[in-house]
């Protein structure tokens, strides 16, 4: 701008304009330090970060480009259960059979439920949330799908999953997993995953159990006893590391890479969002960090 200023000095008013022009520019950058902030790079595939409060964009890369999502599937399972009318959390449901063979099939992550067991509907979704449990997945949607038979069930479960994706306006969400081992057809956006965290973060009980580092159930045996679960440490490494965190939920898996869907507050400030396919889970908070990072320095 100077060395254009210098060439055009016989051009007094050339100059003036010139001169003028870089006093405005020089003021907007002043008078906006929070959007002067350069955005990071992540080695993520997509990624997306809003403001909590009102939903407005503060980061984005390839934030509606449909990826596989992993365990993230789960942040939707647990909001349907917890969206279901007259919700019970005390109700017991007994571990089946079935729920056992299918992570021991898939070798899914799980919560090591044991087979005859009674366990809460609010047990279950830590153990859904923290260690990752498919067999806690597979066991809520046995439990609140409507039908004859567990295939049934599991597929109704999953309908609800798909109309809470509508109903949040989500053109780019399709489950067709209750857990996130999909059949070729699961698959969400990093704007979409953050729009459904948002939402299931109105519900207190979601809030307080995405946010515990670790959970110890207690569980009705098949003879009455009580049995002390191990315990169930949350797989979200921000929680411990970064200031602030309260949540939400890791992903990850040979099409889904490593996913997380993230969220923090600093004062009345609260930052949510969603890397998908980074390439480790070390990368994957270092991903979530520098956006963090980024959108709370945007908001000033």
């Amino acid at each position: 701008m100077k060395t254009g200023i210098k060439a055009s000095r016989l051009r007094r008013a050339t100059a003036v304009a010139l001169t003028t022009g870089a006093v405005l520019v020089t003021g907007a950058l002043a008078a906006a330090p929070a959007q002067a902030v350069s955005a990071p790079s992540i080695v993520a595939k997509g990624g997306y970060a809003m403001n909590n409060a009102n939903g407005s964009t503060l980061f984005t890369k390839k934030a509606d480009t449909r990826l596989s999502t992993g365990s993230t599937t789960k942040i939707m399972t647990a909001k349907v259960v917890l969206a279901q009318p007259n919700l019970n959390l005390d109700a017991k449901v007994t571990i089946q059979k079935a729920y056992s063979d299918y992570v021991v099939k898939n070798n899914a992550s799980q919560a090591h439920l044991i087979v005859g067991d009674k366990v809460t509907v609010r047990q279950l979704l830590y153990g859904l949330m923290l260690p990752s449990g498919c067999d806690a997945a597979y066991a809520l949607a046995d439990k609140f799908g409507s039908g004859s038979t567990r295939d049934a069930r599991v597929k109704n479960f999953i309908g609800k999953m798909n109309s809470a994706a509508k109903a949040l306006k989500l053109t780019n969400t399709h489950f067709d997993s209750f857990d996130g081992i999909g059949k070729g057809s699961n698959y969400s956006t990093p704007r979409d995953l953050t729009k459904i965290a948002s939402s299931a973060m109105k519900s207190s009980t979601f809030r307080t159990i995405v946010k515990t580092k670790s959970y110890r159930a207690k569980t009705i045996t098949k003879t009455g006893s009580t049995r002390t679960m191990a315990t169930w440490t949350n797989t979200n490494t921000l929680l411990g590391s970064y200031k602030g965190a309260i949540g939400v939920k890791t992903g990850s898996g040979p099409e889904a890479k490593y996913c997380l869907v993230f969220a923090a507050t600093r004062g009345s400030k609260t930052v949510i969002g969603t890397v998908l396919a980074s390439s480790s889970i070390n990368q994957r908070a270092t991903d979530a960090t520098k956006i963090l990072n980024y959108g709370f320095a945007r908001l000033g």
